[in-house]
């Protein structure tokens, strides 16, 4: 990175800051539009087909594997995926299995991670309007090609809703908190 584009996204950083106060996000990641990508062996041909279209939509894709249709776990690459998230490495993530179930279970064990397990526009819409997801599960199983650009496209194009939903997402957050090891008020 040059020493300009170093200013320019501390500049924007600052003026976040102004803005959002601690809803900033504190890396730059979100500038260019990162999504991180990961799938077991169920969702590997699914994601391989995604990586393109999600190039075609001005993302860069950062793939986590798996690299074939051999068996693996998927809380392995679920939790790479959230990860990416909760240290700002990605703005959002992208996880997928055969059901998208599973994934979605352990990338919500990652301090930080809202995911959300999407079959339509309608709860890729809702997921993101209202509980301000930053992770969406799909199930390779469950869906086809299209219906998953679909979802893929309408999930990162919807914005946060805020207003009366940024309560109830706050809500959700202290849960994890309160049971997160690092609160001192541990309630």
């Amino acid at each position: 990175m040059t020493r300009d584009e170093q200013e320019i996204r501390a500049l924007v950083r600052r003026i976040l800051l102004e803005i959002l106060g601690e809803d900033a996000p504190s890396s730059p990641a979100w500038l260019v539009r990162t999504i991180a990508i990961a799938a077991d062996h169920g969702g590997y041909e699914l994601k391989q087909q995604l990586i393109p279209y999600l190039k075609e939509l001005g993302y860069e894709a950062v793939d986590l594997g798996t690299d074939s249709k051999a068996s693996v776990d998927y809380p392995d690459f679920a939790y790479a995926a959230a990860a990416m998230v909760m240290q700002e490495q990605a703005q959002a993530a992208i996880i997928i299995d055969g059901a998208g179930i599973g994934s979605c279970m352990a990338a919500n064990k990652v301090p930080g991670v809202r995911a959300s397990m999407c079959y339509d526009e309608a709860t890729a819409r809702n997921a993101r309007e209202h509980n301000h997801a930053n992770v969406l599960t799909l199930g390779a199983g469950m869906i086809d090609l299209d219906r998953a650009k679909r979802i893929v496209r309408t999930w990162l194009e919807t914005p946060w809703g805020g207003g009366r939903h940024a309560r109830r997402v706050a809500k959700i957050m202290a849960i994890e908190r309160r049971f997160s090891k690092n609160d001192p008020q541990g309630d």
